[in-house]
């Protein structure tokens, strides 16, 4: 039965595995947003002005969701985001203006510093430092940034893990501050709150480039670290083992600060599917990273309430028993389109052991690409298999893109509202 009474309640409920109102989150978390360009067409379509939007993450581009706009789509999450950018710069005060390749006016702190060549291209520079060589690159025409890989030569007789654990550090002051700030807004809301600590993520490629960094040593090409799970086994064994170290560390001082204002806490961004396969196999997977996604877990669940969310992209089902047996708790962003993700098989094998937080709608070809009556009906399904016996947060598969159709997110968030007011 739906008892829930708060946003909070019904996010506690998908998360306990108990039916109820299918909560809804968008912009809980980097991979679960809205691309800027979108949330300034909604903000239109519901009345909310037209203020310059925030962009939160520049990497990919995404808007700010303001609690209006949470009121208007019916968004049952806050989300607690980082200090800093994977640009390495914090997204503080002072804020400016800044026109996007697609002419879209939005607001970007004062260390978000670019480079625009004469052919339209934009480069972006790590930790505002414009003497630095620039970390990303958009193009032209493009609607997000693209990793530089900025790979010095490797020297296989003087590789130090050390060199791949700069970014890995336990708080500053700057950081306490930070998330004291931010626990005081947690403790106020009535949503279900979700944080995004850092330093958890095991290989996660997005971060292995280092965009953050100015001057990224050890190993930093995506093809190289890819080959290093294999012919660098014992290098990643080590990179692995003390970043784990500082991560239990930083979640002693996180806990300390925010006790149990969040209810889950985003773990790992790291992919391990591709659109028919995996990255590795399960056995690879329990070797090289389950244990030390199961210490980060184990530590969660024995000190707090908080659950704990594994993204990852594409074909996954074969390691899905991987990642519950890991600890993990909730699996993002439910990509049905990949090959043996069938939504139906996903909930009768796995849906006592983990939530799904995402799949409501395909991000690739439906949302983008279909009317709003598909919209609709492909929502309506997959709230219909995915939310029997609760363990089911709604979310797009990943971000929704630019170019999105406004009256398809309509539809969208239209459909989920319905089947909640019908009772499923």
């Amino acid at each position: 039965m739906n008892t829930a009474t708060t946003s909070k309640d019904a996010i506690l409920q998908a998360l306990a595995h108990l039916d109820g109102r299918i909560p809804v989150d968008f912009g809980g978390t980097a991979v679960t947003g809205i691309h800027a360009s979108v949330v300034a067409a909604l903000h239109e379509y519901y009345g909310l002005g037209h203020d310059p939007v925030k962009v939160t993450e520049p990497y990919q581009m995404l808007g700010q969701v303001t609690d209006p706009l949470r009121e208007a789509m019916g968004i049952d999450t806050l989300n607690l985001d980082g200090r800093n950018t994977l640009f390495g710069y914090s997204n503080t005060a002072p804020w400016r203006e800044w026109q996007t390749p697609w002419g879209q006016q939005v607001l970007v702190p004062a260390k978000f510093q670019t480079r625009r060549d004469p052919n339209g291209d934009i480069f972006i520079f790590p930790e505002g430092d414009t003497e630095a060589q620039p970390s990303g690159h958009m193009p032209a025409n493009g609607y997000f940034f693209d990793a530089i890989v900025r790979q010095e030569p490797i020297d296989e007789d003087a590789l130090n893990p050390v060199d791949n654990l700069e970014e890995f550090t336990t708080f500053t002051a700057e950081d306490i501050a930070y998330w004291t700030a931010q626990a005081q807004l947690a403790r106020t809301s009535r949503r279900g709150v979700v944080a995004t600590m850092g330093g958890t993520a095991f290989g996660d490629i997005a971060l292995v480039p280092a965009t953050f960094l100015k001057r990224p040593k050890g190993i930093r090409d995506i093809s190289e670290w890819y080959m290093s799970l294999v012919a660098r086994t014992g290098y990643v064994h080590a990179i692995f083992a003390r970043q784990c170290e500082v991560a239990l560390e930083n979640l002693r001082q996180f806990h300390a600060i925010v006790g149990d204002t969040i209810d889950a806490l985003y773990v790992c961004g790291t992919d391990f599917g591709t659109q028919i396969s995996q990255f590795c196999s399960p056995a690879t997977f329990d070797e090289l990273y389950a244990p030390y996604y199961k210490q980060v877990n184990d530590w969660i669940h024995r000190h707090t309430r908080w659950k704990t969310i594994k993204h990852s992209c594409g074909a996954v089902d074969p390691l899905i028993p991987n990642i519950i047996r890991a600890g993990f708790d909730i699996l993002n962003p439910v990509q049905c389109s990949a090959a043996g993700m069938d939504p139906r098989h996903l909930k009768q094998t796995h849906g006592r052991d983990i939530v799904f937080w995402g799949g409501g709608v395909d991000t690739q070809k439906t949302l983008p690409f279909g009317t709003p009556a598909q919209v609709r009906a492909e929502v309506l399904e997959r709230c219909r298999v995915f939310g029997q016996g609760g363990g089911f947060v709604f979310n797009a598969i990943h971000n929704i893109q630019a170019r999105t159709p406004v009256e398809n997110v309509v539809a969208m968030i239209d459909a989920v509202k319905d089947y909640n007011s019908a009772g499923g």
